[in-house]
């Protein structure tokens, strides 16, 4: 897949459970109970996912269920439990990063808005590629890093962006609407700017990566 531009990284706002009756109305049964919990009115919730382009090539980058085992297929570069770590081992309880040359995103064409450009320059684009193969892998929908909100997709694309260097100021969701997870990934990518690490390789095109994977606690 080519593209006449050098390099271009984008972010889309896709409305949680685009494509499934089930996801959406679990997300619509979680925003009431959270809605009424905090006395506000309900909003519409966001899925965030990443396009990347640079040399030629595109790369998506988001968080989705394991569908099988056949990982380095969808580019993937870390996996991690759902709910908690004691099922983690099970495929039906596990979610994964992915970096996937080529790849595709599911209900990418309803994303709200259409693609939200973050940055034409290559540095970023790269940037973006090498964080994501040591983007955290906590439990997906637990608090495990203390941020006050849950871990989940949204928190990995805010981790990844500002990480990158960008800036997250003026990022939000379309209007009546809200990511739940972001304000995670922010406050974790926060905490790694103020303590000092080692910075991705330069080499490019990277290595196959191999998956991290957060293995489930002994019991």
């Amino acid at each position: 897949m080519h593209s006449s531009r050098k390099a271009a990284a984008d972010l889309y706002w896709i409305p949680l459970g685009a494509g499934g009756h089930c996801v959406r109305f679990n997300g619509r049964v979680f925003e009431a109970i959270e809605a009424a919990r905090r006395h506000r009115p309900r909003r519409d919730l966001y899925h965030a996912a990443l396009v990347i382009e640079l040399d030629g090539d595109r790369y998506t980058i988001e968080v989705a269920p394991s569908p099988d085992a056949d990982e380095a297929h969808r580019g993937v570069v870390a996996t991690g439990a759902v709910g908690s770590r004691y099922v983690g081992w099970l495929r039906l309880f596990r979610y994964e990063v992915r970096r996937w040359r080529g790849g595709s995103i599911a209900d990418l064409g309803a994303a709200v808005g259409g693609p939200h450009r973050l940055s034409s320059d290559p540095r970023v684009a790269r940037r973006l590629l090498d964080a994501a193969t040591i983007v955290p892998a906590p439990v997906w929908g637990r608090d495990e890093l203390e941020t006050g909100e849950m871990w989940n997709s949204n928190s990995v694309a805010a981790w990844l962006i500002a990480t990158a260097g960008l800036s997250t100021h003026d990022l939000r969701p379309p209007p009546h609407g809200r990511a739940p997870g972001w304000h995670a990934g922010l406050e974790v990518a926060r905490r790694g700017q103020a303590s000092p690490r080692s910075e991705p390789a330069e080499q490019w095109p990277p290595p196959s990566p191999s998956v991290r994977t957060s293995r489930p606690a002994a019991v």
